[in-house]
């Protein structure tokens, strides 16, 4: 199990760790990663997001459930990171989302920082905290629960 990760890992390297795709892929950047502990990454917000068309016309807002499921991702790339392996075949899926609190809005132009840290592992299940922040200032935070697929 090697972590020799170069850092920072790109769009390219992060689409070989996760099955999500566009419109659906919300991590752009990993710039930090500490194996089975911590990863810090990023994705960049702009206009040109699908979502942005309904939320709001006018107005635009990421909605919060999708700042929650970037956060969710960026806890793949950690445990993907730390097992040293890739996407293929593997899925995990979102069990259970505790503790969600949205401090401020997400809208085009802001960097989205991802800071996930592995509170445990129990077989199949992970459990992540994140913090999302815009600026340094926190934008949400949750507690997210995932499961690997039994295939």
């Amino acid at each position: 199990m090697s972590h020799n990760v170069q850092l920072p890992l790109d769009v390219v390297e992060i689409q070989k760790l996760l099955p999500h795709r566009y419109p659906f892929l919300l991590v752009d950047r990993v710039v930090e990663f500490e194996p089975n502990k911590r990863v810090l990454a990023y994705k960049n917000v702009t206009a040109n997001e699908p979502f942005f068309q309904g939320h709001f016309p006018g107005h635009p807002v990421m909605p919060g459930v999708l700042v929650v499921e970037a956060l969710a991702q960026a806890g793949g790339v950690l445990t993907q990171l730390s097992n040293g392996s890739t996407a293929d075949g593997r899925l995990f899926y979102l069990v259970k989302i505790d503790n969600a609190k949205f401090s401020k809005m997400v809208v085009p132009g802001d960097r989205l920082d991802l800071e996930v840290s592995l509170k445990r592992v129990i077989r199949n299940v992970a459990i992540y905290t994140g913090i999302a922040s815009v600026n340094g200032e926190q934008v949400a935070c949750a507690e997210v629960v995932c499961a690997e697929a039994k295939g």
